[in-house]
C-alpha cells in the first residue's frame, strides 16, 4: 500500500532547499579598499610623523597640525588633501583604473597654479588587500622627476593603509644612498574640523 504522507517531508525539504542562497562573494581587495576610504567621506582627521628617515628630511613637518581630509568621493575616485599646519598644497588623489588603482600626488601653490612637479604616482601592481595597497612609481612620473632633477624619487613606492583606527600614507625608497622612509598616521576614532579648502581647489 502506497502512503503518499512520507513524500511530503521530502517535498518540504526540495522547496527548502531551492530557497537558499549562497553567500554574497566578497568583493575584489581594491573595490574593497575604495570602500572603506570612501566611508569616511567628508571627515578629516588628525596625524601625527611616525617615521622619516633620513634623519632631517620632514624638519618643516616639525610641530606642525597634520590633518587629512577625504574630501570628494565619486565613482571610482577620492580625493583626499593632506594638510601641514597652514601649507594646503598637496592632495593625494585614487582613482580606479581597468587595471587596478592609481594614486597621484596634486601639488599646488597658493596662488592655486600647479606646482612644476606635480601628478606624480604610480598604479598598483598586484591586488593588494583591503586595508593596503602599494604603488610603484610610474613611468610618466620617473620622466618628471628627471626632468626637474629629482633622480632621487625614480625608485619611490607609496603606499595606502586604511581600517577601522587608522588611516596611513607611507614613501620608501630601497637602501643605498637615496634610501627614504617617510610614514604619517591619522587617529580615524576622533574626527577633527574640516581644515580650509586646499589650494587651487
Amino acid at each position: 500500500m502506497s502512503r503518499p504522507f512520507l513524500l511530503l517531508p521530502l517535498a518540504a525539504a526540495a522547496l527548502l532547499g531551492g530557497c537558499q542562497t549562497a553567500a554574497d562573494p566578497a568583493p575584489p581587495p581594491q573595490d574593497a579598499f575604495m570602500a572603506r576610504l570612501g566611508a569616511l567621506c567628508g571627515k578629516a582627521f588628525a596625524g601625527r610623523l611616525v617615521a622619516s628617515e633620513p634623519a632631517g628630511a620632514d624638519s618643516d613637518m616639525a610641530g606642525k597640525a597634520l590633518v587629512m581630509h577625504v574630501r570628494s568621493c565619486t565613482k571610482g575616485r577620492i580625493e583626499v588633501p593632506f594638510h601641514v599646519g597652514d601649507d594646503r598644497s598637496r592632495t593625494w588623489v585614487i582613482t580606479r583604473t581597468a587595471q587596478g588603482l592609481r594614486l597621484k600626488h596634486d601639488h599646488r601653490h597658493a596662488d592655486d597654479k600647479p606646482d612644476a612637479v606635480t601628478m606624480y604616482g604610480g598604479d598598483t601592481a598586484e591586488a593588494g588587500t583591503p586595508g593596503r595597497q602599494a604603488f610603484p612609481v610610474d613611468a610618466e612620473s620617473i620622466a618628471t622627476f628627471r626632468a626637474n632633477g629629482l633622480t632621487r624619487s625614480v625608485t619611490n613606492t607609496w603606499v595606502v593603509e586604511v581600517d577601522a583606527a587608522q588611516f596611513a600614507y607611507e614613501l620608501t625608497r630601497p637602501a643605498g644612498p637615496t634610501a627614504r622612509r617617510f610614514r604619517v598616521e591619522f587617529d580615524l576614532t576622533k574626527p577633527v574640523p574640516l581644515p580650509p579648502t586646499p589650494w587651487g581647489w
